[in-house]
């Protein structure tokens, strides 16, 4: 029992005191925080425009940037607002890298709402920050507050501290 505590704290100050539990990991997200009022500029090979349901559908090497964010994969489905005045929301799929600082997360699909400054990033989830590493089924970045969450098999191998 003794062995099992201090395992349970050794992941918890590894992970920032991060509680970690069987269902999720909640994981001290902080160097991707993002603005979600800022502009998003996206860039790609190709772009088609459908006016009929206010989307716009990126791909190939689709890069999109807010801030200091930055987001690529292979396809990017832009859904406007109903004013089509703005964004609502992005979906990105195929090889989805996102980046800030020295934090980065790949997964194979990411979903990201602009309002609410959240994004829902799915299917073999490899989270990296710094020397270690975190993967998950699904893991929900809120990029107002710097937090994330990870669902699903979420696993770590920890690194020792050697001073």
């Amino acid at each position: 029992m003794f062995y099992f505590r201090a395992l349970i704290i050794s992941i918890s100050l590894v992970l920032g005191a991060a509680p970690v539990s069987a269902q999720g990991t909640n994981v001290a997200f902080g160097a991707i925080k993002a603005d979600p009022s800022l502009p998003v500029e996206v860039t790609a090979d190709t772009l088609d425009v459908n006016q009929e349901n206010g989307s716009a559908e990126f791909k190939g090497n689709v890069l999109v940037g807010q801030g200091e964010m930055r987001l690529s994969a292979q396809r990017v489905l832009v859904i406007y607002n109903q004013e089509q005045s703005g964004i609502q929301r992005m979906e990105a799929t195929g090889d989805v890298v996102l980046v800030s600082g020295p934090d980065a997360a790949q997964a194979q699909r990411a979903d990201y709402t602009i309002d609410t400054g959240v994004i829902v990033m799915t299917g073999n989830v490899l989270l990296t920050q710094g020397e270690n590493a975190l993967t998950s089924n699904k893991m929900t970045v809120n990029l107002i507050t710097g937090t994330a969450q990870m669902v699903g098999r979420v696993k770590t191998i920890l690194n020792s501290d050697k001073n």
